[in-house]
């Protein structure tokens, strides 16, 4: 299978890795110097490509393809920025590829669970009508219908992989709960090894044609309960804890951080695992060890 990841950063460039190492043509796409170092720097000769999904012009290099991932991130910018990449740019991309002899047979485009919005704290799944409460959460709502309809229309068949909140590598953020205070509310995760294989896995198992799949592990966890399982494991005292209701009454908080506070939802994964796809790390404690074992390391 040929296989083009737009946007290979931190999921994409894990995705593009195990297909390279389970036998796939892949090629990387990044439009700076230091993501196409980066993509170079796989094992398994995986093609770097320069492009820009914002500028259509960049996008005749992109090489023929099987299939299509657009996992292209905003850089944590406004909404604004977030239109140009995920609704522009992908937009850019359908029609690069749907002007062409031979169109992708099947696009993947990496959304977010946020787009479901606040369910108080019940479960939510692919059934589930989203309702994006920011304009960034508007914005990836808008992307995934120019993933399925816009991309079917110019014959390549969508998915749209919604994740969870991300970590591994570089991201396990746990000064944020160590250090405290910790504010109360539910945490759906998904480490990068499983958000890049469950791609890899719908990709190569045929799977989820026209269709949203939430990708997230096996337990959803309110903040304090994790907040104090990792202190227990990293041998530190349990951090501080505050309500919602705090947090927000100490009013240092945007019209949007306050509307992410106050959003609340546990994200289900039974469709996946219905699918056969199976967790490299099913919980957060799996997840977690490198990191706590690292952590503990480095205060001996």
């Amino acid at each position: 299978m040929r296989v083009v990841v737009v946007g290979c950063g931190y999921v994409g460039l894990e995705l593009a890795r195990g297909l390279a190492d389970r036998g796939h043509d892949v090629t990387g796409v990044r439009r700076s110097d230091a993501g196409i170092e980066a993509i170079e720097a796989i094992a398994g000769g995986v093609e770097a490509v320069r492009a820009d999904a914002t500028d259509p012009e960049s996008l005749a290099a992109l090489p023929d393809a099987d299939a299509v991932v657009f996992a292209a991130s905003s850089g944590g910018r406004g909404a604004e920025a977030a239109r140009e990449v995920y609704v522009d740019g992908l937009r850019n991309v359908v029609e690069e590829y749907g002007d062409r002899t031979r169109a992708p047979d099947r696009l993947v485009y990496t959304s977010s669970t946020g787009v479901y919005g606040d369910h108080g704290g019940a479960w939510v799944d692919e059934s589930t009508p989203i309702e994006p409460t920011t304009e960034k959460t508007r914005v990836l709502a808008e992307a995934e219908r120019v993933a399925l309809e816009d991309a079917g229309a110019a014959g390549i068949e969508g998915t749209v992989a919604r994740f969870a909140g991300l970590y591994g590598p570089d991201r396990y953020r746990l000064d944020r709960y160590l250090e405290g205070p910790v504010t109360a509310g539910y945490l759906n995760m998904v480490h990068r090894d499983d958000a890049a294989g469950a791609i890899r896995f719908l990709l190569e198992g045929d799977a989820a044609r026209g269709e949203p799949v939430v990708v997230v592990d096996d337990e959803p966890v309110e903040k304090h309960a994790f907040a104090d399982w990792l202190a227990d494991e990293c041998g530190v005292p349990r951090p501080e804890k505050r309500s919602k209701e705090a947090r927000i009454a100490a009013g240092d908080l945007s019209a949007a951080a306050e509307r992410r506070i106050r959003t609340s939802k546990r994200c289900s994964n039974d469709r996946l695992r219905e699918l056969g796809y199976e967790f490299v790390y099913p919980t957060f404690r799996e997840g977690y060890r490198d990191a706590v074992d690292e952590f503990r390391r480095a205060r001996e």
